[in-house]
């Protein structure tokens, strides 16, 4: 029996990284298979992970994935504000998907909060309007008192939402019952009553030890511990925050070595999660300050500041060993670090960065250039042309999306696909990205999550170290995300009191 009007429930957490999204991925899934219309909802993201929608609107890559889980398209809806970090103490303001302009922690409280709540509140009825439950993600912790009265992420979307409030705490990290009774003390009262149970995640442990303490803590707070979550190291979802890249561990182990620079203002690191699930390639997250060595491969991804990070590899002498091992093998640069592989980048008004225009690494043949024109944010399909190592590729049908300010204007390299709807290397080009030698770019996110594309270029590295070729069957990474999502609603429905998360959402 649905309910006339939405419901809205909210996962906050006691820290970051303690599991809210997948918490609400989890819920999405699991009310979706009751039959409800459910959508996720997060009022206020801070991410460089981020996802073009089919509005061409650009929003957190947590929430796409919440949307997948609940079996829906994503929309800006679903995550009003982003603030995407560019340089210190300075972000990039998204608002309904689209950029709002670049500013300072201050000028954002100060000038724009008011703005902001009110696309928070548009999008927030958009969605109780349409859907029958909205589970609403919140952002770090809601007892961050200094921050109380400019919250925009947890207590006041509570409170504006009229959503009862489920409390995640990371036991991993140790000192699980502290952060629960912390959390609980540094709150009002008023705070305090949403919070209606609390989920003890990313439990190892024999769980009969824990039961002592768990028996304490609902006594102390006075609300119950609705269950505690395994964790299960058989889980592989994308990650939302950049941060998470430290405690992720990729297969090193394989025959073929791909290098991942880890720049330091990495964006849509995700793209390169498909290549994990090449059985015989190991991925390398490679640090500024680590050697380029036997590695088969390198990929530069995006970033938030081309300028910045390609500025930062020089500073390591990195620039110089890339130049060099591209002569030997292959070099991929993903929209910054396409940017980057170029002659040069033109940045006479220093919208991008402080350090105005800079020579590029100087393997294709291309400059990129920022001008005042529009964020370019679509969703992009094309048609790979066949040049260079791509020659057998020709015709194959790729899609992705952009997420970009520079455009670029190729000289004697050749571009990698005809672009069929979208943008690439220029609005006025209809092509994108670069093939020169071993060495190739381009603007679209998601390239490898093309299972073609991708088998292809791994085949090449295969060839190259004397290995058999694969089919091009069996897209192991489409099926593990499914896997992923399905697991972790069982997960959650077998170890977390549904009875009573069910009555959270019913009808009064």
């Amino acid at each position: 029996m649905f309910k006339s009007s939405s419901k809205c429930i909210m996962i906050q957490g006691t820290s970051s990284n303690a599991g809210k999204s997948v918490m609400v991925a989890a819920l999405c899934r699991i009310f979706s298979k009751m039959g409800y219309k459910v959508a996720p909802f997060k009022s206020q993201n801070m991410s460089l992970n981020s996802f073009t929608t089919n509005e061409n609107a650009e929003i957190a890559i947590a929430q796409v994935l919440q949307a997948e889980a609940a079996g829906i398209d994503p929309s800006h809806h679903m995550n009003p504000i982003l603030l995407k970090p560019k340089e210190d103490f300075i972000s990039q303001v998204i608002v309904h998907g689209k950029p709002a302009g670049d500013m300072n922690f201050y000028d954002y409280q100060q000038n724009f909060r008011g703005k902001a709540l009110k696309a928070i509140k548009e999008s927030l009825e958009s969605l109780k309007n349409e859907y029958d439950i909205v589970v609403i993600e919140g952002a770090g912790s809601p007892a961050e008192i200094n921050m109380r009265d400019r919250d925009l992420a947890n207590m006041e979307i509570a409170h504006l939402a009229d959503a009862d409030v489920i409390l995640v705490a990371d036991i991993d990290r140790g000192g699980v019952f502290a952060s629960i009774a912390g959390t609980f003390s540094l709150l009002d009262e008023k705070d305090r009553s949403r919070i209606k149970g609390v989920v003890i995640n990313k439990f190892r442990g024999n769980l009969d030890i824990l039961m002592p303490g768990i028996k304490q803590i609902e006594e102390i707070i006075g609300v119950p511990v609705l269950g505690v979550m395994p964790y299960d190291p058989q889980l592989k979802l994308p990650e939302e925050d950049s941060a998470s890249l430290s405690e992720r561990k990729y297969r090193g182990s394989g025959q073929i070595q791909i290098g991942v620079m880890r720049l330091p203002r990495i964006s849509n690191f995700t793209d390169i999660d498909p290549l994990e699930y090449e059985k015989d390639v190991g991925l390398k997250l490679i640090e500024l300050n680590e050697p380029l060595d036997n590695l088969d491969a390198i990929i530069i991804p995006g970033t938030r500041n081309t300028i910045n990070d390609l500025v930062s590899l020089k500073e390591y002498g990195i620039h110089e060993e890339i130049m060099s091992l591209s002569k030997e093998i292959m070099v991929f640069g993903i929209c910054g670090g396409y940017q980057m592989l170029g002659q040069k980048i033109i940045d006479e008004n220093q919208k991008e960065s402080h350090h105005g225009s800079v020579e590029g690494i100087g393997i294709l043949d291309c400059y990129s250039e920022f001008k005042d024109i529009p964020k370019i944010i679509t969703q992009s399909r094309g048609e790979v042309i066949g040049n260079g190592l791509f020659h057998d590729l020709k015709g194959e049908c790729v899609k992705g999306y952009e997420l970009h300010e520079g455009t670029t204007i190729l000289g004697e390299s050749k571009p990698l696909t005809k672009i069929t709807y979208g943008c690439g290397n220029s609005p006025q080009s209809n092509l994108d990205g670069a093939v020169d030698g071993n060495v190739a770019g381009t603007y679209l996110h998601g390239m490898f999550h093309n299972f073609n594309f991708r088998r292809y270029f791994t085949n090449i590295l295969r060839e190259r170290k004397g290995l058999e070729s694969l089919d091009f069957i069996d897209d192991h990474y489409e099926n593990s995300k499914r896997f992923s999502i399905d697991r972790l609603a069982q997960i959650v429905e077998e170890n977390i009191d549904m009875v009573f998360v069910e009555k959270m959402v019913s009808e009064f």
